[in-house]
């Protein structure tokens, strides 16, 4: 009987690598732009607002050699609420655990304190490669990109750590993402996939549909309620009785607020704003499910939920 072996150089060719990666940087540096790009469909919640993305949302990268995982953190920011520091903590653990680590620093704004944060707190972290991105390059011209990529270099050693690469990217030009998942899979171990091949993100459905309907809200809201809503999808289910070629989900959803001045805020006049939201969310909900939605929205007061344990965690935090 004969064994049939492989030579090792086709088992050099077929190592498999999976893993987890995450981005870090202040808000508004790119993120979760990023991890659409990557992944090729919306996932994250893209906002320019800090600390949208509560959830660690997951964006999967499938590659014939290579299964990278994304791990979207909220933003690391100095915590003035119990949510504040819960966050930061979440951030921390995130850190520890990922194979590799991308810092995403725009390229047309000069390095800030909230960078130099982000950077001396990485420093601690010694054992997972860091990568720095360099996001938006298609805001600025050839100069400003070099003098940014050099003052990135100078950060680290300042620090006394070194980037595993520094990349430029823009994930809205399409430029350089293939390079960035190239240039992060090597730092990936050895390993066979985690996700089956279809998967985008392991994020349970009910939390992705709250996220679009929280980012509708906040929509033009963003100065006068920034944080102070959170979504509970209370059930998702599909309408009995409809034929099998035309099926409809049943989505009930709460909008919680923390006060009920800012009720008005949210139903806008005659229920207008609120109607917009349900119009809104609904066409991204469909497109990410991929059938036809009924959403029945209904705005809560949960009274200062950001400071009261017990609300958080009734609203997932």
């Amino acid at each position: 009987m004969s064994v049939r072996t492989q030579s090792s150089e086709q088992l050099a060719e077929t190592v498999h690598r999976a893993g987890f990666a995450c981005f870090v940087g202040r808000p508004n540096a790119g993120k979760s732009t990023l991890t659409n790009a990557l992944v090729g469909q919306k996932v994250a919640i893209t906002s320019n607002r800090p600390q949208t993305t509560r959830h660690t949302v997951r964006g999967i990268v499938h590659r014939p050699d290579a299964q990278l995982i994304l791990v979207d953190t909220p933003g690391l920011h100095k915590p003035r609420t119990l949510l504040g520091e819960r966050l930061n903590d979440v951030v921390r653990t995130t850190w520890a655990e990922v194979d590799v680590i991308g810092f995403c620093l725009p390229a047309d704004q000069k390095l800030g304190p909230g960078d130099r944060f982000i950077a001396k707190e990485l420093a601690g972290i010694k054992k997972t490669p860091k990568v720095a991105v360099v996001t938006k390059t298609d805001l600025v011209d050839s100069k400003t990109l070099a003098e940014q990529l050099i003052a990135i270099d100078q950060l680290a050693k300042e620090l006394g750590f070194e980037w595993a690469e520094i990349v430029p990217v823009s994930a809205v030009g399409d430029q350089q993402v293939e390079l960035l998942a190239d240039l992060l899979v090597p730092l990936l171990p050895e390993g066979p996939a985690l996700y089956p091949e279809g998967d985008l993100t392991d994020e349970p459905e009910q939390v992705m549909v709250a996220e679009l309907i929280r980012e509708a809200a906040l929509e033009g809201v963003r100065d006068e309620l920034p944080h102070s809503i959170a979504v509970v999808v209370e059930e998702m289910l599909p309408r009995e009785d409809r034929p099998a070629e035309r099926p409809l989900l049943d989505i009930h959803a709460n909008v919680y607020i923390e006060r009920p001045s800012q009720k008005g805020i949210i139903i806008g006049p005659k229920g207008k704003r609120l109607k917009e939201v349900g119009i809104k969310s609904r066409k991204q909900i469909e497109a990410l499910l991929g059938t036809p939605v009924f959403l029945d929205l209904h705005v809560k007061v949960a009274k200062d939920w950001q400071r009261d344990p017990k609300q958080l965690r009734k609203l997932g935090f």
